[in-house]
C-alpha cells in the first residue's frame, strides 16, 4: 500500500512543480529576480556557456535537497517522495528548455509532433519580449491551446 502512496506523492508532486515553475517565473524571475534572469532574454553569442539565470538551478535545487534529507532523517518518509518529484521535475525542465527548447546540449533536436511544437512555439513568443514586462507563456509543459496552431491564426 504505502509504493502505492508513494507513487502517488511523486506524480502528484511533479504536476504541482508545473505550477509553482509557473508562478516562480512569472512573478520571481520576472520580478524581484530579473537581474538573474534578465540574460537569458537577451542574444549572447559570444558570452559562453554559463549565463546568471543558471542560479536558479541551485535556488530550486534547495527544496528537493532539503526533502530528501528531512525525509530520510525523520520519521516523515513521503517527504522524501516529495524531493523526488521536485528532482524528476527538474530534470524533465532541463531535458526540454535547456536541450530541446536552447539546444545547450546536442542530444536530440528532432522531436516534430504538434505537443513539441506547440513547446517551441510558446517559448519562442515568451522569448520575444526582451523585458521583464508583458510576457505570457510562463510555463513549461501545460501550453496555451492557441501554439498548436500556426502562429497566423494565434488571434482568431
Amino acid at each position: 500500500m504505502n509504493i502505492l502512496l508513494y507513487t502517488a506523492i511523486t506524480l502528484g508532486t511533479v504536476a504541482a512543480m508545473e505550477f509553482v515553475a509557473w508562478f516562480a517565473h512569472k512573478y520571481i524571475m520576472h520580478g524581484v529576480l530579473w537581474v538573474w534572469h534578465e540574460d537569458h532574454h537577451k542574444p549572447h553569442e559570444n558570452d559562453g556557456f554559463f549565463e546568471k539565470n543558471d542560479l536558479f538551478f541551485l535556488v530550486f535545487a534547495l527544496p528537493s535537497m532539503s526533502c530528501y534529507i528531512i525525509g530520510s532523517v525523520t520519521p516523515h518518509l513521503w517527504v522524501l517522495f516529495v524531493g523526488i518529484g521536485i528532482s524528476i521535475y527538474g530534470l524533465i525542465y532541463f531535458l526540454i528548455h535547456d536541450v530541446y527548447i536552447h539546444q545547450r546540449f546536442k542530444w536530440f533536436r528532432q522531436l516534430d509532433n504538434k505537443y513539441s511544437r506547440a513547446i517551441l512555439r510558446a517559448h519562442g513568443d515568451h522569448h520575444a519580449k526582451q523585458t521583464k514586462e508583458d510576457g505570457e507563456s510562463f510555463g513549461l509543459l501545460v501550453v496555451n491551446k492557441k501554439y498548436f496552431k500556426s502562429r497566423k491564426e494565434w488571434k482568431k
